[in-house]
């Protein structure tokens, strides 16, 4: 077993898909290599916390603390507000004025505090999220290079995660789509650019398919994609599909109902 194919197999071994002989042979290699230990505990963690991800709520502090604060201003009234001994009507108004004041002021300082408690868990939920998204591209991108096409076209799907893809995810999933050996994966892959049709890179990357693809059920979905966006550039390889003599019927069928669209 070499380094290369030591990393693409630590998906699978934490996972628990490799065949026992495969799993002594990566285990062997493991006590063989120094920082291969390293390598493995990363993913271990990253699997880990994909998996146990959690959203942190915010404590019952400042609740607690508003409480607590609301007892105190309670027992400075009966001091400032001694209504048995003072009956006169002036002193009774002034006293009134100060309990609503206490009672302004203290709402104040809880909407206050409640304003920048808030603001603190939302900064730390959006690092939390940062975080988790890192992980989930990290992931995907490891996935997609792994030998098992079972395995690759899972870290395809993690696409469903990541709203808001980078060009290094884009171009991963090109290349699944272009270059990979197993129809299902470069299908998956399809789909998932299919998201991103009115993206120019993506654009080029199903113009090449259509011009190498020899699966019917994936031309069909590039044609279908092709003409849904009005791709002028399609025009020259679909014709050429429609001359050639062992592209399927019902392929040049869906090509001559799509051409007029685009022309």
């Amino acid at each position: 077993m070499t380094k290369d194919s030591f990393s693409e197999h630590i998906p699978e071994y934490l996972d628990g898909m490799l065949s026992p002989e495969k799993r002594n042979e990566f285990e062997a290699y493991l006590k063989t290599c120094s920082d291969c230990e390293k390598e493995l505990e990363e993913m271990r963690i990253l699997f880990g916390a994909i998996a146990a991800e959690k959203v942190e709520v915010p404590s019952g502090n400042l609740k607690s603390a508003f409480l607590k604060d609301l007892e105190e201003a309670k027992a400075e009234v009966v001091k400032v507000v001694p209504l048995a001994q003072k009956k006169e009507k002036s002193n009774w108004a002034s006293n009134l004025l100060k309990v609503a004041a206490s009672v302004a002021i203290l709402v104040a300082s809880f909407q206050m505090g409640g304003f920048f408690e808030k603001e603190k868990s939302n900064q730390s939920l959006e690092m939390l999220q940062n975080e988790s998204l890192v992980m989930k591209q990290q992931v995907m991108l490891s996935l997609m290079e792994n030998q098992s096409a079972s395995k690759r076209i899972q870290g395809v799907n993690y696409i469903e995660e990541i709203p808001n893809p980078d060009e290094a995810i884009v171009a991963a999933l090109s290349q699944r789509m272009l270059n990979d050996e197993n129809d299902n994966v470069r299908l998956t892959a399809l789909e998932a650019l299919a998201r991103f049709a009115a993206n120019g890179k993506v654009k080029d990357v199903f113009i090449k398919a259509l011009e190498k693809e020899k699966n019917p059920s994936i031309q069909i979905l590039i044609i279908d994609i092709l003409v849904s966006i009005q791709e002028k550039r399609a025009v020259a390889p679909m014709q050429k599909l429609l001359e050639q003599e062992d592209t399927q019927p019902f392929i040049k069928k869906q090509i001559q109902t799509g051409l007029p669209k685009i022309i």
